[in-house]
């Protein structure tokens, strides 16, 4: 067979491969699985990041920037997702979402970080011959440098609704909020322009690590010693560490002494420890225990008076993060799998309960950002039912003169101060008490008698709690 000839190249430059950059392209493929698996950041990026540093070109300020990267980018995913609407000529659900991604990458260096305009702009497009070929690149290139004509602030004069005509759709474009979600955590707080602004832009804010010191096990001061540890704000046994301070560093959490809790969550289960109880304080129950943070702490401030533990938790899987927060516990204690609307306990035999209900988590939006865009309005009715079941249940297992703590990660009327109101229409041998006395040093705590927390008025996640005494 004869030889081919070879077609004459075209002039214009020469093919160069693609640079690849391990910092973005680990933040992309985080961003990917949070799009197709309905994953969390806070659960993907870890195992993404320790494979990572196996590498000898992957340091401590490469995980820094590809953290940022993926928590920036979710965190301003509304936003950015105006402006990059306003720079393409098509609807953004016609972008394909491994695209959207990229850009959303290249939007928040651009406008959310101190890298160079021009650094950004050629390191996404970079990022997107990689992964996605050279064709869509140019797409990456056009929307980009369309995208570093102007600040974040001129973008959102140039985006957002003027606030005077539409505030909450300006607030929900300026803060990276769904609409409905400003609508419901303004509501929740009462109005006024200042404290959901606040809000708002306290969820936007990169949270700060908290550890809890487990009593009997460790101390505040032994993780004081810690570098990068300062003093938690309310909880006597929290600690704060600093940004760059790594958790599992700690031996104290290595060794399970020790945990990673929001302190909102720490302030809820040491109020119900400490709310006054008529008669014996032996038994008490943890009714929705999974992941098991609250557990370990309850069981820690049970096992120092002698009490025992009952962690209950309906999925199995949960039940072993549970068993393993717990383990070590110096009291007695048993953690069980079963449903807390059908409970495996006789009714009347526990002396403190808590029920820390499944929500929408819209209390912890600094956590999941990705959480904002996933939830809906109608996800609230699905929640409805399981929250009033929990605290009916809760009531029951609760004797006479004891005390009940519902909690929950949302500070939504719907799954707060509605849900305490239904129960306890139907069940009138039972009745609040106010919660706020027990916590003594916390500020901005409302009217009552239950309690509500904030991101940007006590640097907790949003956790709300209503004590209920059961009365016959």
């Amino acid at each position: 067979m004869s030889e081919q000839p070879r077609r004459p190249r075209k002039p214009g430059k020469p093919y160069r491969r693609p640079q690849k950059d391990p910092v973005r392209i680990l933040a992309f493929e985080a961003l990917r699985a949070v799009d197709e698996r309905d994953a969390y950041a806070n659960l993907v990026l870890p195992p993404l990041l320790r494979k990572a540093r196996e590498r000898d070109d992957f340091d401590a300020r490469d995980a820094a920037l590809a953290t940022e990267l993926v928590y920036g980018t979710l965190r301003r995913q509304g936003t950015y997702d105006a402006i990059i609407a306003d720079c393409v000529d098509r609807p953004l659900r016609e972008v394909d979402p491994p695209v959207l991604d990229v850009l959303g990458l290249g939007v928040h260096q651009l406008l959310g970080t101190r890298i160079p305009s021009h650094a950004a702009v050629s390191a996404t497009v970079e990022l997107a011959r990689v992964v996605l070929g050279d064709g869509r690149a140019k797409f990456v290139n056009a929307v980009l440098r369309k995208v570093a004509r102007d600040d974040l602030d001129g973008w959102l004069e140039r985006v957002a609704p003027p606030y005077d005509e539409d505030p909450e759709d300006h607030l929900a474009v300026v803060h990276s909020h769904p609409r409905w979600v400003v609508s419901a955590l303004w509501d929740s707080l009462g109005g006024g322009r200042s404290g959901i602004e606040g809000l708002l832009a306290a969820d936007n804010e990169r949270p700060e690590v908290t550890l809890v010191a487990r009593p009997g096990r460790a101390t505040a001061d032994e993780l004081l010693g810690e570098e990068a540890a300062v003093p938690g704000r309310w909880s006597p046994y929290a600690v704060r560490l600093s940004e760059g301070g790594e958790p599992g560093a700690v031996d104290a959490v290595r060794e399970n002494r020790a945990g990673v809790q929001d302190e909102g969550s720490q302030l809820v289960a040491l109020a119900l420890a400490n709310a006054p109880l008529d008669g014996p304080d032996r038994r008490w129950l943890d009714g929705c225990a999974g992941p098991g943070g609250k557990a370990a702490l309850l069981g820690a401030l049970a096992a120092e008076r002698g009490a025992f533990l009952l962690a209950s938790e309906k999925q199995p899987h949960r039940a072993g993060l549970v068993a393993k927060a717990l383990d070590g516990n110096p009291g007695p204690y048993q953690v069980i799998t079963a449903d807390g609307t059908r409970p495996a306990w006789r009714p009347g035999g526990f002396d403190r309960v808590l029920v820390d209900v499944p929500c929408t988590g819209l209390g912890a939006l600094r956590r999941r950002p990705e959480a904002r865009w996933r939830r809906r309005p109608e996800d609230l009715d699905g929640f409805a039912p399981l929250q009033r079941g929990l605290l009916r249940s809760a009531l029951e297992a609760v004797r006479v003169g004891g005390v009940v703590g519902y909690a929950t990660c949302s500070p939504h009327l719907a799954e707060t101060r509605a849900v305490v109101a239904d129960v306890l229409k139907q069940f009138p041998e039972a009745e609040l008490f106010d919660a706020r006395p027990l916590l003594p040093d916390v500020p901005d705590l409302g009217e009552g008698p239950d309690v509500q927390l904030w991101p940007h008025l006590h640097g907790t996640d949003a956790m709300y709690l209503a004590l209920i005494r059961r009365t016959a």
